[in-house]
């Protein structure tokens, strides 16, 4: 996508088998040390989605361009944080990305609110994620977008020759 085009946010929307490879994509270009703690990815690239991690459990950002063409814009898979059934009231944010042409658009804003809604959908009660303690960005978008910290794990990984904080952040998703 190029940067000196305009582009809108469309729609947060599931996604489809069919996105997989611009999911791909998008994910390997949006790879930051703020927010990973795998090396970045290298060919052959393993697929986007598998058994582990379905379209099913992700809502995909469209943003459409001036020509009417739309794209792609971000990505949040929405998953439960563990499979034992007293866990089952509780949904967790188990990524998000955004296209570097499409940020500071709100994209990253739009798929937290429709994650949010989707927990509320699948009648979850809590809302979970966890972020890296040196990504401040992320951190007040998600305290803007209603989260708590609930804890911190101190010292958690090793990146980039330094120890980082592994904050769990959390909010009801009730109305």
């Amino acid at each position: 996508m190029s940067a000196s085009q305009t582009w809108s946010l469309r729609s947060v929307r599931p996604a489809r088998p069919e996105d997989e490879t611009a999911l791909g994509e998008l994910d390997r270009a949006a790879w930051s040390p703020l927010h990973a703690v795998q090396p970045r990815p290298q060919p052959p690239y393993a697929p986007f989605f598998d058994d582990r991690h379905p379209p099913g459990e992700f809502l995909v950002a469209d943003a459409v361009g001036e020509a009417g063409e739309v794209s792609p814009a971000g990505y949040l898979r929405l998953g439960h944080p563990t499979p034992l059934a007293c866990n089952a009231h509780v949904r967790q944010i188990q990524g998000l990305a955004v296209a570097g042409w499409a940020r500071r658009q709100g994209v990253a804003r739009a798929l937290l609110r429709a994650a949010y809604a989707e927990s509320r959908r699948q009648g979850a009660g809590r809302l979970t994620l966890r972020v890296l303690g040196h990504n401040t960005a992320a951190r007040a978008l998600y305290e803007a977008e209603g989260f708590t910290v609930e804890g911190v794990l101190p010292g958690e990984f090793f990146l980039g020759g330094r120890y980082v904080d592994d904050v769990l952040m959390g909010r009801s998703t009730a109305a």
